[in-house]
């Protein structure tokens, strides 16, 4: 794992409050209405990437979804969710890792990742991504990032933008077809605009 990376996202979560971070959400609306359009079964396996305090997994939960993982590098941000969670918390998986570290053991029905793949910048880490994504999905991926209408750093990193083309292309090189992208202007707690591109695509079976 990257240590200098780990340290910088647990000193952010060890010293910031939601309303003090960009990305919070009361409510990840359009998360939320991807995955209901994708309509998995509640015993569906579902990973969040980068989950972090996502309140996301909160509404999993409550919708009744039995088998729900939340990724995130910082242990602080971790631990900050499921202290909100309370004794639900006992219902997630929970991961501390770099998703460049995670060695999957699980093959996933849905992966979610709300701005975390646009932090990987050079074209190792993008493959790498990629080639975890390919190795850990067997259904469909709900992938969010920095639109190129949108900011061109977080927390202070560098991100690589995308548009919907970019997106769905990328993706095809670990056989995944684009069933969907649409724009979200975020609303940040300070009151900022941000353009992000989700993008809903579906794992082909290969000959």
């Amino acid at each position: 794992m990257n240590n200098i990376k780990k340290q910088h996202w647990e000193t952010i979560y060890q010293t910031k409050q939601p309303n003090e971070v960009s990305w919070t959400q009361d409510v990840p609306a359009t998360s939320l209405e991807i995955l209901h359009r994708l309509d998995p079964p509640k015993s569906a396996k579902i990973i969040d990437i980068g989950g972090g305090d996502s309140k996301l997994v909160d509404h999993l939960v409550e919708e009744g979804y039995t088998d729900v993982t939340v990724l995130d590098i910082s242990e602080a941000a971790i631990n900050r969710t499921k202290s909100r969670l309370g004794d639900q918390a006992q219902k997630v998986k929970w991961l501390v890792s770099d998703v460049l570290d995670f060695h999957p053991t699980e093959k996933y029905d849905v992966w979610h990742d709300r701005a975390a793949f646009h932090f990987q910048t050079s074209p190792e880490t993008v493959q790498a991504y990629l080639h975890i994504a390919e190795e850990a999905v067997k259904g469909k991926m709900i992938v969010a990032t920095f639109s190129t209408d949108g900011p061109k750093k977080c927390s202070g990193l560098e991100i690589k933008q995308y548009n919907e083309d970019s997106m769905s292309h990328l993706f095809e090189q670990a056989h995944f077809r684009k069933l969907g992208c649409k724009r979200e202007d975020h609303l940040t707690p300070s009151g900022s605009v941000q353009n992000f591109v989700f993008c809903s695509l579906t794992k082909e079976m290969i000959a």
